[in-house]
């Protein structure tokens, strides 16, 4: 049996569902039982509790071949972002190791070899750290930046006509990978299980900031203006999108690491994800009004 943590997300539903259609034994970890009412009527285990909660992931993974996991975003009204990664992931470690299960896929990020300087991020390097320590296989995969994430940018595109851009140049090409494509490594991973622990970076197509708006403009039937944000001003462009204060903190401090070209694959293996951007677009611009 194979068990599954964000069932609710992009990336654990695609794993989720890529196993049962292959025929194996499935068990889900939902938050909310209604959630697990779809996943029960494919024929999985729903089994309902906090990744928070050490016992809890400890009991759902007793007897398991494989564990699929993430570190989930922290809520808004935490105080401290990277508080309240360590201690979700202090607990998921400790129910990793009290649970006896042999493997763990992660999804990780590109960066998380880094210690420091990269926002968010630190919490997956953090986490990857406390699951060597408790002694399981771990396959990490170290994931591009999501396709998925230009929908943030939708709304301001169709609003005014904007891309805003992060990066240091809106000419810089960026791997960015489709969420199908890491679910699709992930139950390859859990089911042919590799020989020892490993960092797997997973790229898919590059685009830059230039490409992406010409792109996502196409399918909004409208010229884009591609409005580039200094690093002076990623902190205050992103308190002013309505992220609380340690959020935009964080997220600023990630992509100040991007600029500084530090962050890269330098895991053991490259596996490249073939779905493109424009498969991903069209979904993305349909889920906002």
């Amino acid at each position: 049996m194979f068990v599954i943590a964000g069932v609710s997300g992009h990336v654990g539903s695609v794993v989720a569902k890529s196993l049962l259609a292959a025929g194996e034994k499935v068990k889900v970890l939902v938050r909310d039982a209604k959630k697990g009412e779809p996943w029960a009527e494919q024929g999985a285990q729903v089994a309902t509790g906090s990744l928070d909660d050490s016992a809890f992931v400890a009991g759902a993974l007793k007897g398991a071949e494989g564990f699929f996991t993430l570190l989930p975003p922290p809520p808004f009204t935490v105080p401290d972002f990277f508080a309240a990664q360590r201690a979700t992931a202090d607990a998921l470690a400790a129910g990793v190791k009290g649970s006896g299960v042999p493997h763990v896929v992660l999804l990780s990020s590109v960066g998380a070899d880094l210690a420091e300087g990269t926002g968010p991020i630190k919490g997956l390097h953090y986490f990857e750290g406390l699951l060597h320590a408790a002694g399981v296989q771990l396959s990490a995969i170290r994931a591009g930046y999501f396709q998925e994430n230009v929908g943030m940018s939708v709304a301001p595109a169709k609003g005014a006509g904007i891309y805003p851009n992060f990066a240091p140049s809106a000419d810089l090409a960026m791997p960015m990978i489709a969420t199908k494509d890491i679910g699709a490594l992930a139950a390859k991973l859990l089911v042919e299980r590799p020989a020892k622990s490993e960092n797997v970076d997973l790229h898919g197509p590059a685009y830059s900031a230039n490409e992406v708006a010409a792109k996502l403009g196409a399918v909004l039937g409208k010229a884009l203006n591609v409005v580039t944000i200094p690093q002076a001003g990623h902190l205050p462009a992103l308190l002013e999108a309505g992220l609380p204060p340690t959020f935009a903190a964080a997220y600023a401090e990630m992509y100040a690491g991007f600029a500084t070209g530090n962050v890269g694959p330098k895991g053991d293996r490259l596996v490249h994800g073939q779905t493109t951007l424009d498969e991903v677009l069209p979904s993305l611009v349909s889920l906002v009004s």
